[in-house]
């Protein structure tokens, strides 16, 4: 309690933080448009997702006109940023990255605080769980492209803007966060109530159909219609090579390091595939596109991809990359990281905080299997 009186506790002021933070970055939009709104949150993070939204190359912003790439001097979005215009373009910069990194945070401090409150104690069981919901976040994803390829097709798309907004990277984070929340709580709930018999099993199922329903009319789009394609061949060899590489390191961790699982157990082996995933759907469909016979080829939309690719082909000789391609660099990073992360959260970690320990374990693998399975559902697709 502060000196007005006033019990402060750490929902409120997760609360007072947020709305000080809303009220900031609203009220600089209208106080310094410019300054704040068109050069900083409509340049890298609105209009990122707006040019998404409609499968754009770029947003421009001329004056008060908001123009799309392909359309008019639009059209090379490179000499539109040469003529002063303000451009965003579908994807990240550092800027996006750093800014959604510091919000993820935000919210998965307030997720921890909100389960703090309702006296849920999120555990290895709720995990596992949680796991289908990170699956059907990255179907979903493929469902708004599968609305962009049906767009470049001239088909109605079943989507458009705005409604596709919140199934577009990064909002679709939040949507499917908030989806698993009232699920989680929900079948809290049911199970206090006797109407289930496990709250875990529960959430997993909703999840889990929430995931195959999904997947199944991305299959039904790919074997009915012409602008999506089904190519079961692309997630056999992802799932594949990644489980391959998961399974791997984490036995022998087991076998020659056993502090690294020591805390996660079967946890850790999860974060490990879900990075595993991204990773290789990564130089797959990069560098190995036309071997897999994809009928679309794909480009790097976060800068650490970028940035090793370049990196690798700066220093190794034109003929090895040219032979082995430069994305393969990015998979070691990723298994690296996670591999680390997972040694992080060793038994005194958890056991001093359970709660806050698993909610950042999800959302470390949710980081990891959200692009991962988007990029490889995206190929599988076709789109």
């Amino acid at each position: 309690m502060d000196e007005t009186g006033f019990d402060l506790t750490p929902g409120r002021a997760w609360l007072a933080m947020f709305a000080a933070a809303v009220v900031a970055i609203g009220g600089g939009s209208i106080a310094f448009t410019r300054t704040v709104w068109d050069n900083f949150i409509w340049q890298y993070f609105w209009g990122p997702v707006y040019a998404d939204a409609y499968n754009a190359g770029c947003a421009i912003k001329d004056g008060g006109e908001t123009l799309l790439g392909g359309s008019g001097f639009a059209e090379n979005c490179q000499i539109a940023a040469q003529q002063g215009h303000i451009v965003a373009e579908p994807g990240y910069t550092l800027v996006s990255e750093a800014g959604y990194m510091i919000v993820g945070l935000f919210f998965l401090i307030g997720v921890y605080l909100l389960l703090k409150r309702l006296d849920i104690s999120l555990d290895r069981e709720f995990f596992y769980a949680l796991f289908p919901f990170m699956l059907f976040g990255g179907a979903l994803r493929v469902v708004e492209d599968a609305t962009d390829a049906a767009a470049d097709a001239g088909v109605e798309p079943v989507i458009s803007y705005p409604f596709n907004t919140p199934f577009i990277s990064p909002l679709i984070y939040f949507t499917v966060f908030g989806i698993a929340i009232a699920a989680l709580v929900g079948s809290l709930r049911l199970a206090d109530r006797g109407v289930v018999a496990s709250a875990e099993r529960t959430l997993g199922t909703v999840g889990g159909v929430a995931f195959g329903v999904t997947f199944g009319y991305l299959i039904l789009l790919g074997l009915t219609v012409e602008h999506v394609a089904f190519l079961p061949h692309v997630l056999v060899i992802i799932v594949g090579l990644a489980t391959v590489l998961a399974y791997g390191i984490y036995a022998l961790a087991d076998r020659f390091l056993p502090e690294i699982n020591s805390g996660t157990g079967y946890v850790g082996l999860i974060v490990l595939w879900a990075h595993a995933i991204d990773g290789v759907a990564n130089v797959l469909i990069t560098d190995w596109a036309d071997a897999l016979g994809l009928p679309v080829s794909y480009y790097p939309k976060h800068p650490a991809n970028e940035i090793i690719m370049n990196v690798t082909e700066a220093v190794l000789p034109a003929g090895i990359f040219e032979a082995i391609g430069s994305a393969w660099p990015f998979l070691l990073v990723k298994l690296g990281v996670a591999v680390a992360i997972v040694w992080l959260f060793n038994e005194a970690f958890i056991e001093e905080n359970p709660r806050y320990s698993y909610v950042l374990l999800v959302g470390v693998t949710a980081v990891g299997l959200g692009p991962g399975s988007r990029d490889m559902l995206r190929a599988a697709f076709g789109i």
